[in-house]
């Protein structure tokens, strides 16, 4: 039996990461593809457990041989989900998280019509603004690109079967669980 596939996308910011994490915790069938990305790694941050870390050539290289299952260029970094990865973890009967942006949400759903959207959002713009410049991850330049881009990507959430708030954090992990734990797979 093939797994369940859900898409959790949203801005930078909203909360999306740390959901997920908790979501992973709470869920153990759940299980999170690991995407690429030619982005540095952050603080903390592990090849192969948040990303796999790729330089451009080794990324570009993959792409135009037709491994990605989505790809997309996001705050000047190449993002992509390896096609073979998710098919393996469906094959096995495991349900598989894909952490992503909403274009890449956009071409799994094209490409895997079966699969559960799912759209973080945040409270407001003012708070995203302060969750972004809490983190200290990036500088002031990148948090003003990411809030540039915050807007344009809310206007998708309405491409997924489903919004979360992520205003309090407990309410919206108790909305991620009970998505996943009764969500069903339309058969098309």
């Amino acid at each position: 039996m093939s797994g369940r596939l859900f898409i959790v996308s949203g801005p930078s910011g909203a909360g999306k990461s740390a959901l997920c994490s908790s979501l992973l915790q709470q869920c153990p069938d759940l299980k999170l593809c690991v995407s690429c990305t030619t982005r540095k790694p952050r603080p903390g941050e592990v090849d192969g457990r948040e990303y796999h870390f790729l330089c451009t050539d080794d990324f570009e290289s993959q792409r135009d041989q037709g491994q990605f299952l989505e790809w997309a260029c996001v705050h000047g970094n190449l993002y992509g989900t390896r096609q073979q990865d998710v098919e393996d973890m469906l094959a096995s009967g495991a349900d598989v998280l894909l952490e992503i942006d909403w274009q890449g949400a956009r071409q799994v759903a094209q490409k895997i019509p079966s699969a559960i959207r799912v759209f973080i959002l945040p409270p407001s713009l003012n708070e995203l603004r302060r969750r972004l410049i809490s983190r200290g991850q990036d500088e002031m330049t990148v948090v003003n690109c990411r809030m540039a881009a915050a807007q344009e990507e809310m206007s998708h959430a309405d491409e997924a079967h489903y919004q979360v708030i992520n205003d309090n954090f407990d309410e919206a992990l108790k909305r991620l669980v009970n998505i996943f734990t009764t969500a069903t797979v339309d058969s098309d």
